[in-house]
């Protein structure tokens, strides 16, 4: 695995010392560290990091609500670290988008693999989430081009190929793209 920037997120100094020194061991550097949620947002923003080690029960704010908000603004893996192990946590972690989670106290050889795979299941899920976002976009251009395609045909007699072609013509001459051309053509539409 690459090196990873981590921010460690725990109330208590002796884990997160333990936690810094394993992760360095492994090759990742500890770009920030915070004694409670507010503090692991406000360094989660400031630091961007790969991946955010967090304890669950933190003062101020405890774990799962500061992972809701990283989530949000600065979305990143989480792996959650708790001394409970009772299953409405691990629910709630998980709901949140933990994707890993690790029993404390932890043996130095479990932290590696948790790492990899929150690590991992983070990037499967953004670069599915990017390529959700890009099929969308794609359907949207789609309706707008058959919808623009329609009134040509309606308006001006046009066959689908020609009010395809005049699109795209559109399109290349004015050095814009198919779907600013065909919401042009349903704009001007809607005002006559």
């Amino acid at each position: 695995m690459d090196a990873l920037r981590a921010v460690i997120a725990e109330d208590e100094q002796l884990t997160r010392t333990i936690i810094r020194a394993r992760l360095e061991k492994l090759g990742h550097t500890v770009v920030a560290e915070a004694g409670d949620g507010a503090q692991a947002i406000e360094a989660v923003r400031l630091h961007k990091p790969d991946v955010v080690i967090m304890d669950i029960k933190m003062p101020v704010m405890d774990g799962i609500e500061a992972a809701r908000q990283i989530l949000n603004d600065t979305p990143c893996a989480i792996l959650f670290l708790s001394s409970f192990n009772e299953q409405e946590l691990v629910d709630q972690a998980s709901d949140t988008g933990a994707l890993a989670y690790l029993m404390k106290p932890f043996r130095k050889e479990d932290l590696a693999p948790a790492l990899g795979i929150a690590v991992r299941r983070f990037r499967q899920i953004s670069s599915q989430s990017k390529e959700i976002d890009e099929l969308k976009g794609t359907l949207e251009t789609r309706k707008l081009i058959e919808r623009a395609k329609g009134i040509l045909m309606d308006r001006h007699r046009m066959s689908e190929e020609e009010a395809f072609k005049r699109i795209h013509f559109q399109a290349r001459n004015q050095n814009k793209k198919m779907k600013e051309i065909a919401q042009s053509i349903i704009t001007a539409a809607d005002l006559i």
